[in-house]
């Protein structure tokens, strides 16, 4: 099959303007979301996140050369490397020895079973450090996943590191993991993961003192009903955020390396955006890098540093909030909200979100596109509930901040399934988002967090 008709996830968030025609063979991960509770109304949420972010946490799992550390923000690091492993980066060939340590997580128990999960992490990894993330699940049917890798991850890429990648062709016959997705393969027959390990493997050049750091490990286990349209909210919350706007437009064309720009940038501009809005600055140094001739240079250094070398793009989920947790004092996780109440609930705490949309330009009014997968920043709501965005996929920072209608936009953020221009049937993403937020969250921060299913 071509690229734009793999099964991949790559599809689902490449393009921002991406021409609403893309093959109906498109089928991203939230395609194969089964029918289940749903939200709202006191029904129970479809969707479990569980992270690991405590000295306690840290403590009750299990090492192989690790050990957690206590302080302000806790964490688990190398202690006694276990062992030493040879790695070949497939992206550079090179091979080399590094210096391992593991843990990992106690079983958790889903309160949804599910067809999906996603992990996501926050680490500090000096050069010439890196982590795997890997998830092990038992099913309904009583047998067990392989170890998945979910991803290898350094915040860097120079000569002493690896390229960040996420790893495709995994697969056991009953699911597939779909660039960071973890996916039942025929959610129809009932089959679901019902119980899940999480495993961190901390690399470091042999004969060094480095070590990464890692903050926070989770996971969001989902299993989101088939819809092609979901229940009207009622509008709550009327306000809105000052977050900064940038336009991925301006950037067409730039580092092809990275996804050359432009349409390709929609999740690391959104990314960026958030990350300044909680004070997160990147230094003339950091930025020294970028040509001098290019506007907003902090933003193709978030697409630099997002960057998934397998994906080729700068749309895996995961590194894009583990890219935001490089900033001092911010933690980002990827889940899924339920409705707009929930998005309010954020923002009414102070907590602005990113979220992962797809529709034909006709179902959204105002845009002016249409996109098989899109990122943007809801930053507030107006008095009537109507949703203020930053749309990246806007001709300049001037005309990023956006209304859309509350209606429309809540269908085809929530829907998991939806007709492309050809009328075939494709896949919607059911929800889902990023969240930022500082690693110390405020009372009133904390209480909105858990309301939406994030400790």
């Amino acid at each position: 099959m071509s690229r734009v008709e793999q099964p991949s996830r790559r599809t689902l968030l490449a393009a921002a303007v991406a021409a609403a025609a893309v093959s109906g063979g498109v089928i991203p991960a939230a395609a194969h979301a089964a029918p289940g509770a749903g939200t709202g109304g006191g029904a129970r949420r479809p969707v479990d996140y569980r992270a690991w972010t405590t000295y306690g946490d840290w403590r009750r799992g299990s090492v192989r050369g690790a050990r957690p550390v206590a302080g302000a923000r806790p964490g688990v690091v190398i202690g006694t490397p276990a062992g030493t492993t040879d790695y070949t980066d497939p992206h550079t060939g090179t091979t080399a020895a590094w210096e391992y340590a593991t843990w990992t997580s106690p079983v958790h128990r889903l309160t949804v079973p599910a067809t999906e999960v996603i992990a996501s992490w926050n680490a500090h990894t000096p050069g010439g450090t890196w982590i795997q993330v890997d998830l092990k699940g038992t099913y309904s049917d009583g047998t067990d996943t392989p170890w998945y890798v979910m991803g290898r991850w350094t915040a860097g890429d120079g000569e002493r590191d690896i390229r960040r990648t996420s790893v495709d062709d995994q697969g056991d016959g009953k699911s597939s993991i779909w660039t960071d997705t973890f996916s039942v393969d025929d959610a129809s027959t009932g089959l679901r993961l019902v119980s899940y390990r999480l495993r961190l493997t901390l690399h470091r050049r042999p004969g060094t003192r480095g070590t990464p750091t890692v903050w926070r490990l989770g996971a969001m286990g989902s299993d989101v009903p088939d819809r092609f349209t979901v229940p009207a909210s009622t509008p709550g919350h009327a306000g809105e955020l000052r977050v900064p706007r940038y336009s991925q437009e301006i950037h067409k064309g730039q580092y092809p390396e990275y996804d050359n720009g432009g349409e390709a940038w929609c999740s690391p501009t959104s990314s960026q955006m958030i990350i300044e809005y909680w004070g997160g600055r990147l230094t003339e140094e950091q930025l020294a890098w970028v040509d001098p001739a290019y506007a907003d240079p902090q933003v193709c250094h978030a697409a630099r540093y997002t960057y998934d070398n397998q994906y080729e793009g700068c749309g895996n989920w995961p590194f894009n909030a583990a890219y935001a947790a490089t900033f001092e004092g911010l933690q980002g996780v990827v889940t899924r909200l339920g409705s707009l109440t929930d998005l309010e609930t954020l923002i009414a705490a102070g907590i602005p979100a990113i979220t992962s949309q797809s529709f034909l330009e006709e179902e959204l009014t105002g845009a002016g596109y249409g996109t098989s997968g899109h990122l943007m920043t809801v930053i507030g709501f107006t008095a009537d509930g109507d949703v203020i965005a930053n749309d990246p996929a806007s001709d300049d920072n001037e005309a990023v901040r956006r209304v859309y209608r509350r209606r429309e936009w809540e269908n085809i953020w929530l829907r998991t399934k939806r007709y492309n221009a050809s009328g075939k049937v494709v896949s919607g993403t059911g929800g889902v988002c990023y969240l930022y937020f500082p690693a110390h969250p405020s009372p009133r921060q904390r209480k909105a967090l858990a309301a939406v299913g994030v400790r």
